[in-house]
């Protein structure tokens, strides 16, 4: 676990919101008919713009700078030529270093008009992220966090996805500790002022196993059923946790999201 000094924070916040920008242009264009390739491009053009760094590019060898997971993919799906389709649903994941320190973010988005149950996954999804934030608290366990958001997610009758976890961040994309999306209240380190975690649940329509493709990279819910991706970088502070990577949110608050409307 490494404790940041509020002169760090600062920076990443910084990182954040060159992250957090790029990936409002590539919401912007998301429609039927746009490949995941084109995004990637608008991605990378932005970062680059702002004189930072795609983090993902070239980190264990990942080839491109953004992350784009489509319907049944949970995580890792590489941009291609692939073109987006009415209905579909597709997750982004966008990390960015800049002076030295970086930034992660993750949301799922829809593609023209998708169905009823695919938009209440990725609500659901989404306000996991908050009701597990809400126990990011100086003095609390990680563990907290873990459970709230696994209860959130199961008492709706999904499932948590098991294989992958958020981290702490900073000076390296991958930090310890790791931050599990399923767990205990009351056990796992300490939260410490200082501390920089990725919280990002991971969740799938029914329970599953997760395969990886030939790729390597591209991981898949096993009975192909859908999944969905929500993350900010959030730093742990006395007034409560802030989201570096939320625009004009400096702490959480319950009445900031209008009661876990998680609307970014």
């Amino acid at each position: 676990m490494i404790l940041k000094r509020p002169t760090e924070i600062a920076i990443m916040a910084e990182a954040a919101d060159i992250n957090r920008e790029a990936l409002e242009l590539v919401a912007a264009s998301i429609r039927p008919g746009v490949s995941t390739l084109e995004l990637n491009k608008i991605a990378e053009d932005a970062i680059l713009s702002k004189g930072a760094k795609p983090a993902f590019k070239g980190l264990y060898n990942y080839p491109k700078t953004l992350i784009t997971s489509i319907n049944e993919v949970v995580v890792h799906g590489i941009p291609s030529s692939r073109i987006l389709l009415s209905g579909d649903i597709v997750s982004v994941d966008i990390g960015t270093f800049y002076k030295g320190y970086a930034a992660d973010m993750a949301k799922t988005y829809s593609v023209g008009d998708i169905s009823q149950e695919a938009a209440r996954l990725i609500d659901v999804t989404e306000k996991s992220f908050y009701v597990g934030l809400e126990q990011a608290q100086v003095g609390n366990r990680l563990g907290d966090v873990s459970a709230a958001i696994q209860k959130h997610v199961e008492d709706a009758g999904y499932w948590v996805v098991r294989e992958f976890v958020g981290h702490g961040i900073g000076r390296k994309f991958h930090e310890g500790p790791e931050v599990a999306n399923f767990g205990k209240a009351g056990t796992g380190p300490v939260l410490r002022e200082g501390l920089v975690l990725a919280i990002e649940p991971m969740v799938a329509q029914s329970q599953t196993a997760v395969e990886i493709l030939a790729d390597g990279w591209t991981a898949v819910t096993t009975n192909s059923s859908l999944a969905s991706h929500y993350e900010h970088t959030v730093a742990i502070t006395k007034e409560g946790p802030k989201i570096l990577t939320k625009k004009g949110q400096p702490v959480f608050s319950l009445a900031s999201v209008g009661g876990f409307s998680g609307k970014a």
